[in-house]
């Protein structure tokens, strides 16, 4: 099996698999018999933002030996970590894929999905075009540093529990507990639901 990534010429998200997915995939069962599950917070609040989400999307399912298989209510969220109006709101919102992945090619492949949308990363907590986290993956807990799972951070935050609980309501952080229990201990302040816009599923 060979993977290809092609898409329109104009499309933002065109990006080269990088090879070691791709050898990755081709060791993988391709016809995603056994696949792992796993839950992708995006965020963006630098451009046109739901098409910025929009496209993320549509790249993750471009991927070899990955399958979106829900996609969250779109929340607009005030920037975590920094002073209040010191940057635009974020729109936020939960992917859950099924994937022949290791968590290692998943982390490579949301990175070249960031980069294809030009995201920045120069300052802590700065504006950024997309961020694609891997909130949690199966039942996978890591310490490793490149790639700590679940998120170390997910279960503190509305914006990634928040759309997690409307698209899964029976989910379950690694370690952590029901997401429902575990949206009940944070505050909602400055995360709202945008009922007026959505993302689609890719067909």
């Amino acid at each position: 099996m060979t993977a290809s990534f092609t898409q329109g010429p104009t499309d933002p998200t065109v990006q080269p698999v990088p090879a070691s997915v791709v050898a990755q995939v081709d060791a993988a069962d391709t016809t995603l018999q056994n696949p792992k599950r796993a839950v992708l917070s995006l965020g963006s609040n630098l451009g046109n933002r739901l098409e910025i989400l929009q496209g993320a999307v549509d790249a993750l399912e471009d991927t070899p030996g990955v399958r979106v298989k829900a996609v969250s209510p779109v929340y607009e969220t005030e920037p975590w970590g920094v002073e209040p109006d010191s940057q635009p709101s974020y729109f936020n919102a939960v992917v859950v894929l099924k994937t022949t992945l290791p968590p290692s090619s998943l982390l490579e492949r949301a990175h070249a999905v960031e980069e294809a949308f030009n995201r920045v990363r120069e300052e802590h907590w700065g504006p950024r075009t997309l961020d694609v986290d891997i909130v949690a993956y199966a039942d996978v807990t890591s310490d490793d540093p490149h790639l700590t799972l679940p998120h170390p951070r997910a279960h503190e935050r509305a914006f990634v529990l928040a759309p997690w609980h409307d698209v899964d309501p029976g989910a379950r952080l690694p370690g952590r507990g029901a997401v429902a229990d575990l949206l009940g201990t944070v505050t909602r302040d400055g995360v709202a639901a945008r009922g007026d816009v959505e993302l689609r599923l890719p067909e």
